[in-house]
C-alpha cells in the first residue's frame, strides 16, 4: 500500500522531510477495524512529531491520525462495525499515522461519519473535536447552566473553532474567542463567539474595555507560555485554567493565591493506556455526528489538497508551522 512517511527528522522545505513509500497492507488485530482511507486532516502534532521524533534505523515513520474511509476487513471481536461502513475517526500515537491507503484502528475510537458530510468534511472533524469536548467536560468540568464566561485563547484554530461551537451549543456560557486578522475574528464569530479579543494586544485591558475584569474559565490552546502573566490575572478565584500546549516553561505558582485549577489535556491518553473508558472516544464521536447531521455545528474545514501525496503534505505542514491557518486542512485521497 502507499504511505506517507520520513525516514529522519529534517526541516519541511527539505523534500527528503516527507516521502512517497510503499509498505505492506495491515491484517486487523481483534478489536481492530481496517480502513481504506478517503481523507486525513493535517494537525499541529503531525508537525510536532515530524520535527521531534526519529524514525527507527530502517523504518518509516508515518504521521497522521485523523482519518475518514470505509471499512475493508473488521477484527473477530469487533461489535460495532461491519465492512463497508463509512467511519472517521483519530488513531492512537502508538501505532502507524493514517497517512496510508490503508489504516488499522482499535474500534473504541472510532465512529459511523457524520450522514451528511463528505469523507474530507468529516476528516477535519475528530482530533479537534475529541480535544475541545474533552477539555471543556471532562478536563475542566464545565457546568452547562453555568452563565458565566469562556475564554479561549487561538480561537480560530482547529481546536479553538471546535471549542467556540460545543460552549456555545452545549452550555449557557459567554464566549470569549480571541484572534489577531480581521478574518480569523471574523472567523471566530461566524462559529458563535460572544466577544472577540486580538491575542496580539494586552488581553486584560481588552477584556476591562468590555466590562470584564475575571473570567471563571480559560482554555488556551496555543502559545500558554507567552500570555501566562495575563492567564493569571485573568482567571477569576477559584477558577479553572486548561492548555492543551507544550510551552518549555511554564510555572504555575502564580495561580496559587487563587486555588486555581490547572489542567492539561491530551486527547491520545485514552487509546495510548487503554483506559477502562476508552470506548468514551466512540461515543464521543458518534455525539458529535448526529450533532452535525442535525446541523447544529458544522466542520471547520477550510482548505483542501487534491492527491495523496509527499509534495501536498509538505505543503498542509509548512501552512501549519506558520501559525496563521484558520479552521482545519485537509488532504483529500
Amino acid at each position: 500500500m502507499k504511505v506517507i512517511g520520513y525516514l529522519e527528522s529534517l526541516d519541511i522545505e527539505n523534500p527528503e522531510s516527507l516521502l512517497n513509500l510503499d509498505l505492506p497492507t495491515p491484517e486487523p488485530g481483534p478489536m481492530d477495524i481496517l480502513v481504506r482511507v478517503k481523507a486525513v486532516s493535517v494537525n499541529p502534532v503531525d508537525t510536532k512529531i515530524r520535527k521531534n521524533t526519529k524514525p527507527n534505523p530502517g523504518e518509516p515513520k508515518i504521521l497522521g491520525w485523523d482519518a475518514a474511509g470505509i471499512v475493508e476487513k473488521i477484527g473477530s471481536k469487533v461489535q460495532h462495525f461491519k465492512v463497508g461502513d463509512a467511519v472517521y475517526y483519530a488513531g492512537s500515537l502508538t501505532r502507524p499515522g493514517t497517512n496510508a491507503e490503508f489504516h488499522l484502528v482499535d474500534e473504541r475510537i472510532a465512529a459511523l461519519k457524520p450522514q451528511k458530510l463528505s469523507f474530507e468534511e468529516a476528516a477535519a472533524l475528530p482530533l479537534t473535536s475529541i480535544t475541545a469536548y474533552e477539555a471543556l467536560f471532562d478536563r475542566m468540568n464545565v457546568l452547562v447552566n453555568d452563565q458565566e464566561y469562556l475564554l479561549i485563547l487561538g480561537g480560530s484554530g482547529g481546536v479553538g473553532s471546535m471549542a467556540i461551537q460545543l460552549a456555545k451549543k452545549e452550555t449557557r456560557l459567554k464566549v470569549i474567542a480571541t484572534a489577531s486578522r480581521a478574518s480569523s475574528q471574523e472567523w471566530c464569530r461566524k462559529l458563535g463567539a460572544d466577544i472577540v479579543i486580538d491575542h496580539n494586544k494586552d488581553l486584560h485591558q481588552q477584556l476591562r474595555e468590555h466590562g470584564i475584569d475575571t473570567v471563571k474559565y480559560i482554555f488556551s490552546t496555543t502559545h500558554s507560555d507567552v500570555h501566562r502573566e495575563s492567564i493569571e490575572k485573568m482567571i477569576a478565584p477559584q477558577g479553572t485554567f486548561c492548555l492543551i500546549d507544550d510551552p518549555p516553561n511554564f510555572p504555575i505558582n502564580g495561580f496559587k493565591r487563587k486555588s486555581v485549577g490547572v489542567h492539561w489535556e491530551f486527547m491520545f491518553t485514552r487509546s495510548m493506556f487503554e483506559t477502562p473508558d476508552m470506548i468514551k472516544q466512540h461515543q464521543l464521536l458518534t455525539k458529535i455526528a448526529g450533532m452535525i447531521d442535525r446541523a447544529e455545528i458544522q466542520t471547520t474545514i477550510n482548505h483542501i489538497f487534491e492527491g495523496m501525496t509527499a509534495e501536498n503534505f509538505r505543503k498542509a505542514h509548512q501552512m501549519i508551522e506558520s501559525h496563521k491557518t484558520i479552521g482545519k486542512i485537509v488532504i483529500k485521497f
